[in-house]
């Protein structure tokens, strides 16, 4: 049972760094319970306090995550289109057959979804397009640190814990 926790934490914690990018994954919350489960073996014993802590910074990233795009988007003269439209343009990006399609995806969504709301001001599409797209790089780009922060938390607790484990 221990090896199988051990498995799906992992997986978990790998899902979470992918997550760090796709808009439908929560990453930092998924790769905080692959940490849970890897506590949840008889061989890692429970420490409250990295539970606690890395709980606390995976409820903050998530308030920002949602704070940070709108503010870019905000700042740079856009609308809940732009934001919209990031999302999608992201999910068609990504699976778009054209490289580095999850940057440009996000960039021509936010122009589209500005369009939409006002398709006399090509100027101000343009600017909050860049705002929207900066504001998802920097979440993404925070979520993916921390998810990363947490793959090597997880190997650590691992790597002390690796003859009760294998």
């Amino acid at each position: 049972m221990d090896f199988l926790l051990l498995v799906l934490g992992f997986v978990c914690v790998i899902v979470g760094i992918f997550g760090s990018f796709l808009p439908v994954l929560p990453g930092p919350s998924i790769s905080w319970v692959g940490i849970v489960l890897l506590y949840l073996t008889n061989a890692v014993p429970t420490n409250y306090w990295i539970l606690g802590i890395s709980l606390l910074i995976t409820v903050g990233l998530t308030v920002l995550d949602y704070i940070i795009p709108a503010k870019g988007t905000k700042k740079f003269g856009g609308s809940s289109y732009g934001i919209w439209g990031t999302n999608i343009g992201l999910i068609v990006g990504i699976f778009a057959p054209i490289p580095l399609g999850f940057i440009i995806g996000p960039f021509v969504g936010a122009f589209v979804g500005e369009l939409i709301y006002d398709y006399k001001d090509h100027q101000r599409a343009l600017k909050a397009a860049t705002g929207s797209l900066l504001g998802f790089l920097a979440s993404s780009f925070m979520k993916f640190v921390v998810c990363m922060m947490y793959l090597g938390l997880f190997l650590w607790i691992v790597w002390q814990n690796r003859i009760g484990l294998f």
